[in-house]
């Protein structure tokens, strides 16, 4: 192999790993943004963006959909472990995407990074922040964050990867 072509050549021990770089971008906005929304709003203050987009800042001590929220505290460990453990498993699931299609590999670097971002959260503050509140006439979904978004996004491209590929 010419000298060109092996610079050119993924390494493979490398793997889905080149993926990291999403979920390190995922990391760095969840936190740069959860940080100015404790910055700019007081808790449960609403600044109204565009219609049906509002900035709203919520500590969420649960899981989605605050799922355990009015726990006595324990939740706090129990989710931040198996933040950890889902975290450490789509590491080494990217690490062995060697070769996988795009979707795939960018499906668990967005998870993972949205794992991380709440996982810092709960380790350091004891709950999340959630700021994003979308809503149509009274109907609000309940507030949530990048990481939460590049969750649900990674999870849906690893649906769709699933379905193609039954």
């Amino acid at each position: 192999m010419s000298e060109a072509a092996s610079a050119g050549a993924a390494d493979p021990r490398a793997g889905g790993l080149r993926w990291l770089w999403l979920s390190g971008l995922v990391l760095a906005l969840d936190q740069a943004t959860k940080l100015g929304a404790v910055r700019l709003l007081a808790e449960r203050e609403t600044h109204n963006l565009l219609p049906g987009f509002n900035l709203t800042l919520v500590y969420n001590p649960g899981a989605a959909f605050s799922f355990l929220g009015d726990a006595s505290g324990w939740q706090r460990w129990f989710l931040s472990v198996v933040g950890i453990v889902v975290s450490v498993v789509l590491g080494l699931l990217l690490r062995s995407a060697s070769g996988a299609p795009k979707g795939l590999a960018a499906g668990y670097a967005l998870v993972l990074g949205g794992a991380l971002g709440n996982v810092v959260d709960r380790l350091y503050l004891g709950v999340v922040v959630d700021f994003i509140d979308i809503y149509h006439g009274r109907f609000h979904w309940p507030a949530f964050n990048v990481a939460d978004s590049a969750i649900c996004v990674g999870a849906l491209l690893l649906v769709l990867h699933a379905i193609r590929d039954r």
